[in-house]
């Protein structure tokens, strides 16, 4: 069971309306979405994080809130667009696994972003993910700063820029 609110913490998940206007405490959180029932999501977990971490602003999961029933295609693209564009930091985490959670979309919209707002993006992945290494370059070569190996160290590191940006 999926919980939507936690403390002042709000997830916004692609089944909600989507974030239209900017939030100066917005986190999306961008990387690849288990196909199937059977694989989980990496999300809760880093929803739990961001509240254990004291965040008190919206998480955007571009998942349903029902872990199930995604909205069509055009909705969901258009929301996740929206979410991107709106908020204030991108969470770019990419456990890749070449059966299970190939992260096609997520390469597109990390390159993405990379080129248009690269300060905006905090990027990790696991230690050994496979196919990795030209994101991992990217992001160096556009930040400054290398990928996180962790999914705890970088959703902290990420929930550390907004705290210094909005005090």
């Amino acid at each position: 069971m999926r919980i939507q609110n936690y403390n002042k913490m709000n997830v916004i998940y692609s089944s909600d309306p989507p974030l239209v206007e900017f939030d100066q405490k917005s986190i999306f959180l961008v990387g690849p979405t288990p196909r199937s029932e059977l694989v989980p999501s990496w999300r809760p977990n880093a929803i739990e994080v961001l509240q254990a971490g004291g965040f008190n602003g919206k998480v955007l999961v571009p998942e349903p809130a029902d872990g199930v029933k995604f909205p069509d295609y055009d909705n969901q693209v258009d929301w996740e667009c929206a979410g991107l564009n709106n908020c204030k930091v991108i969470v770019a985490w990419v456990p890749r696994d070449m059966q299970t959670m190939l992260a096609l979309t997520t390469n597109v919209e990390f390159g993405f972003w990379m080129g248009k707002e690269p300060n905006k993006v905090f990027y990790g992945r696991p230690t050994g993910a496979p196919h990795t290494r030209y994101l991992d370059w990217l992001y160096q070569k556009m930040t400054g700063r290398l990928p996180i190996n962790n999914l705890n160290e970088l959703l902290l590191t990420a929930l550390d820029e907004i705290n210094q940006s909005n005090e």
